[in-house]
């Protein structure tokens, strides 16, 4: 039978890669360096698909044969993205428009070869309880909302302000796992036979 091609994560998430691993699959991580800003009037369908399809571009660059995962997070509401916090300040800003509110979950993904990439973006609903300005304050000293899309991780502490979602868990974690799945398919990756 036919081996299947060498399989690369164009991303040092650790969640990213955790996510993978869950799938029985064995691969190399590639750190990979895109300019993440913004282009002007882009929605942020096209934002994640566009960093989503770069990143897989920068990992296919490093690399002589095999096909390559890459992904892009965003959290959204009212049609704004949001970043990774800087400050606690920032943070704050983002929770209090999250808060006793719905926001989208983007995530982008790329999954290619020297031939070709395929992508996709996956959306799921994420509800967040009312969160209190005492907990914004504990869940910033935490550390865990400095370097999360949103200032939050679903899989962390921030558990506690989700009280109803709807569509893929793994898409808010930073990789859906079914969509993923189908596109290494498309190149010779089977996850089950």
């Amino acid at each position: 039978p036919m081996h299947p091609p060498a399989l690369f994560l164009a991303s040092t998430s650790p969640r990213r890669r955790e996510l993978l691993q869950q799938l029985g699959l064995t691969f190399s991580v590639l750190r990979v360096d895109v300019d993440e800003s913004a282009k002007v009037g882009e929605r942020p369908t096209e934002y994640v698909l566009r960093l989503a399809r770069e990143k897989a571009l920068a990992g296919l660059a490093q690399i002589t044969a095999g096909v390559i995962v890459a992904a892009d997070t965003s959290v959204v509401i009212d049609d704004d993205v949001l970043g990774k916090p800087a400050s606690e300040e920032e943070a704050v800003a983002m929770w209090q428009r999250l808060s006793g509110r719905t926001h989208q979950v983007l995530t982008g993904v790329a999954v290619g070869d020297a031939s070709h990439i395929e992508s996709i973006v996956v959306s799921t609903r994420v509800h967040f309880r009312a969160i209190t300005p005492s907990e914004m304050h504990a869940y910033w000293q935490s550390g865990e909302p400095s370097d999360k899309a949103g200032g939050y991780a679903i899989q962390g502490r921030g558990a506690v302000f989700v009280d109803a979602i709807e569509g893929s868990y793994s898409n808010v974690v930073g990789l859906p796992l079914t969509e993923t799945a189908v596109l290494l398919a498309h190149f010779g990756i089977r996850i089950l036979g």
